[in-house]
């Protein structure tokens, strides 16, 4: 191995520093939540918990994990997720990958009025109007279809479809495949670590989404984990009976800080997973044509 300079080894250190003091930063309020949800009410009011829990007690998480509201949200959060991922890699497979390709006609136009989109949207109560036109409010079909698709993420699947090779498509059509069966075969395959990757951003979009959600949806058996969330945090001082009694040894904060825990463990639990795929499919943006 080649022996470091010292200008070397003082940036090693610069950099292994910032990136440590980095870390500590986004790591910090994880941990402060996680502590705080298991603290009893009194040391997170009076302000003992700084890093580590003080009075260690699971009440909150008892509490909030026995509301049958929690549940139902949760499994809409799932729901709309799960089918809302889906039916995103599905739109955003089809507009990429015929913008991938030279010979489609009309492509610099077509990929201008696509990133156009990017740029400018028709703002807040013009987009609602629509749904209402269309038929869309108060409808999980609304959730779903309503936000399909992401002019970014059809950009970054598009590059990595340029990225495969010609000649794998051209010896598929020496041997008769047609469009779908490359694009099945040869495209998908090949494209696994794109394809976690945006579906991961579109997952971690779904999951938290609440704003369109609240917006959209009246029923209280549609709404997912994160407007519920929205509720506790906002309206739980103005409607402290909402998930506790008000004579309850339980506080706000603690009850808060379990449900944020609880809504956030899916993803947490999930990243590591594909953290793999992630990492190669970073790369994919700086891929030119």
């Amino acid at each position: 191995m080649m022996k470091q300079s010292i200008d070397d080894k003082v940036s090693s250190i610069i950099i292994y520093s910032i990136l440590t003091l980095l870390a500590i930063v986004c790591i910090y309020p994880f941990i402060y939540v996680l502590s705080a949800s298991i603290s009893s009410s009194d040391a997170v009011l009076t302000g003992k918990v700084v890093l580590f829990p003080k009075d260690i007690t699971f009440e909150a998480y008892s509490r909030i994990l026995s509301e049958p509201g929690l549940w139902m949200a949760y499994g809409n959060t799932v729901f709309y997720t799960v089918v809302g991922v889906a039916v995103n890699l599905l739109l955003t497979i089809c507009g990429a990958y015929p913008l991938a390709k030279k010979r489609l006609m009309g492509k610099s136009a077509i990929a201008f009025f696509v990133a156009f989109t990017m740029w400018f949207n028709a703002g807040l109560i013009p987009t609602y109007l629509n749904f209402k036109e269309l038929g869309l409010l108060n409808t999980r079909t609304g959730i779903i279809i309503g936000f399909g698709i992401s002019a970014f993420l059809v950009f970054i699947l598009r590059s990595f479809f340029q990225s495969i090779p010609e000649t794998l498509e051209e010896s598929a059509k020496v041997d008769g495949a047609n469009d779908w069966q490359i694009l099945w075969k040869i495209y998908l395959p090949l494209s696994k670590p794109a394809l976690v990757t945006v579906g991961l951003y579109y997952a971690v979009s779904r999951w938290n989404s609440y704003f369109w959600s609240m917006v959209l949806l009246q029923d209280e058996d549609k709404i997912p984990l994160q407007v519920l969330l929205k509720k506790l945090i906002v309206e739980m001082s103005a409607q402290e009976n909402l998930m506790m009694d008000v004579s309850s040894e339980l506080s706000q904060e603690t009850v808060i800080y379990a449900t944020i825990m609880v809504s956030i463990l899916p993803i947490v639990l999930i990243y590591p997973y594909l953290q793999k795929y992630f990492v190669k499919g970073t790369m994919i943006g700086g891929i030119k044509e």
